[in-house]
């Protein structure tokens, strides 16, 4: 995601964390440019809102480039580690 020097990383997990259904949310930098702050945003919960967090992420100024990784049900599965295989 990328977002502008404001609001800084801890108001905008501040921000997320108050949506309801969310648990737990992790900001960090990734990488800093002149305007703005590539970071990667975690988020957790039992019944997260989708549209709220979306809508408040865009209130900020900031625009989601991908969503790398989803994980739902009622075990989470966690990545199984590949073997060095070239073919996978």
């Amino acid at each position: 995601m990328a977002k502008p020097m404001e609001p800084n990383i801890i108001e905008l997990a501040s921000i997320l964390s108050k949506i309801e259904g969310t648990a737990g949310v992790n900001v960090s930098v990734v990488e800093v440019d002149r305007k703005v702050e590539n970071v990667r945003v975690t988020i957790k919960g039992p019944n997260l809102n989708i549209d709220k967090l979306f809508k408040a992420i865009k209130k900020t100024g900031s625009a989601i480039h991908s969503i790398d990784e989803v994980a739902t049900g009622e075990e989470i599965v966690d990545h199984a580690k590949i073997l060095d295989n070239p073919r996978i």
